[in-house]
């Protein structure tokens, strides 16, 4: 059974004498972002809490120069334009990369490593200040490498 207990600004979660501690504050700080492509045949939002961004080194996202965040599935809802959606694949095929079939925007991808969560174009999400979140260096070179040894 789960007991529950707020210190000031702390949420204690007590689960079979494991303790995990939470700030109340970033709990409340989840909020829905609305995205889109250049021209607005793609939309979609999110619901997140920014924590950090990923800006990633491989080849595809160095030339696609994306910074993204990290949402689940569950936090993502495509609004409009399912069929104007492209896919791109590559390596082992498992990542699928969407952009605007209309205007060339990169907008998320599905994650290889992690594939019931999306990675979202920072860039095109409305209203969002990426200065005050931490930028994340990724090397995805690496991971790249390692998929193309095991094929």
């Amino acid at each position: 059974m789960r007991q529950h207990a707020i210190i000031s600004n702390i949420q204690t979660l007590d689960c079979a004498n494991a303790c995990v501690r939470i700030p109340t504050e970033r709990q409340s700080t989840m909020k829905t972002y609305q995205g889109s492509c250049h021209c607005e045949a793609v939309v979609f939002e999110i619901e997140t809490q920014f924590t950090e961004f990923t800006k990633c080194n491989c080849s595809l996202c160095t030339k696609k120069n994306a910074v993204m965040t990290k949402v689940h599935e569950s936090q993502f809802k495509l609004l409009k334009g399912e069929n104007s959606l492209g896919c791109y694949e590559w390596n082992m095929r498992i990542a699928k990369h969407h952009f605007c079939k209309d205007c060339g925007i990169y907008v998320f991808h599905r994650k290889r490593v992690t594939p019931d969560f999306f990675g979202v174009n920072v860039y095109c999400l409305n209203d969002v200040d990426i200065s005050n979140v931490p930028i994340i260096e990724v090397d995805g070179i690496s991971m790249t490498t390692l998929a193309e040894q095991s094929i």
